[in-house]
């Protein structure tokens, strides 16, 4: 099953907690939290999402390796500079997965088209 979210003029978050409920099943009644879904999510028109100046400046993106001085923090406007809207979209997507086995294999069922 194939879901379609147009995320033309829509705020980010909205898109992204759109597309998270649709990869946890949350909108179906066969819904398993043990199991991943037979469904795509696919975003269309990534680059014409509605982000503030302000977000662009002051999200963070933190990580940080183990090694002493490796901290990282990368902002919003630096990704999408980097590795376009797409990027940013995955992020927040991935933040509002549970941290589990089977997020990466959730995420592989998001597409994302700029």
């Amino acid at each position: 099953m194939e879901h379609i979210i147009d995320a033309t003029g829509k705020k980010l978050g909205r898109v992204a907690s759109e597309a998270a409920k649709i990869l946890l099943g949350k909108d179906t009644t066969t819904m398993k939290k043990n199991a991943v879904l037979n469904v795509t999510v696919r975003v269309t028109n990534a680059s014409a999402l509605e982000i503030t100046e302000k977000k662009k400046l002051q999200k963070t993106y933190h990580s940080h390796s183990g090694y002493l001085g490796s901290d990282r923090a990368l902002t919003l406007s630096h990704i999408i500079d980097k590795k376009g809207y797409g990027e940013a979209l995955k992020r927040a997507v991935k933040g509002m997965l549970p941290t589990n086995t089977l997020r990466d294999k959730r995420l592989k069922h998001l597409v994302i088209e700029e």
